[in-house]
């Protein structure tokens, strides 16, 4: 019990703070493109309150990727909707990529302090905060590589439409009413796991 409780600790912060950028990624973007509906909606904030969904964090902790609530995003305000959809989609998992870089150079300075501080600082502070750093960097990377699976209403299945012709890209978007069911069960039945571990775990190598 002690041990998870620890592991909670450990993780909900920077599991909060990924998730509130990569929402708050995608609605300055959008609102940057024309699309005042996340400003609106006051998802514009670092608040984690605003971007959490209970299933999505419970997920994380679960089968080890999760999701926020998404930022209401309206391709009616776009100049070009497709293509802006695009770059919307894509703040997400580039904002949390970005976040793993920050986090493992920032382990990296920690690394003297491990070293040289004082054995009650380091016990008390500089362990708790570069542990919490390594599983930043896990976190985001894991947020990166799943959100970029080309199913909608993933990031990757929008990014994906933005590529396509409009036919097929038509075709594609048909399927986000019912993609969110097959996350899940790509999830349950291991397949996204089988795709996404082998990818995280070699990005965490280079990066720690």
């Amino acid at each position: 019990m002690t041990n998870f409780v620890t592991e909670i600790l450990l993780l909900a912060p920077p599991l909060l703070f990924a998730l509130t950028i990569h929402e708050l990624a995608h609605g300055l973007v959008a609102t940057s493109l024309g699309d005042p509906t996340a400003r609106l909606a006051g998802r514009l904030t670092l608040n984690p309150l605003k971007h959490l969904d209970p299933l999505g964090t419970l997920a994380f902790f679960l089968i080890k990727f999760g999701w926020a609530k998404p930022v209401p995003v309206n391709p009616a305000y776009f100049r070009r909707p497709r293509q802006d959809m695009l770059w919307v989609a894509l703040a997400g998992p580039v904002s949390n990529l970005l976040l793993a870089l920050v986090s493992a150079l920032l382990v990296k300075l920690l690394q003297p302090l491990l070293q040289f501080a004082p054995g009650a600082l380091t016990q008390a502070i500089v362990l708790p905060l570069a542990a919490m750093l390594v599983a930043s960097v896990w976190i985001n990377l894991v947020l990166a590589v799943f959100n970029f699976l080309p199913v909608p209403p993933l990031d990757g299945g929008r990014i994906l439409a933005g590529l396509l012709p409009e036919g097929m890209a038509r075709g594609l978007r048909r399927v986000e009413p019912y993609g969110f069911v097959l996350v899940l069960l790509l999830s349950f039945t291991g397949i996204i796991s089988q795709t996404i571990v082998p990818i995280v775990h070699f990005a965490n190598s280079l990066l720690l």
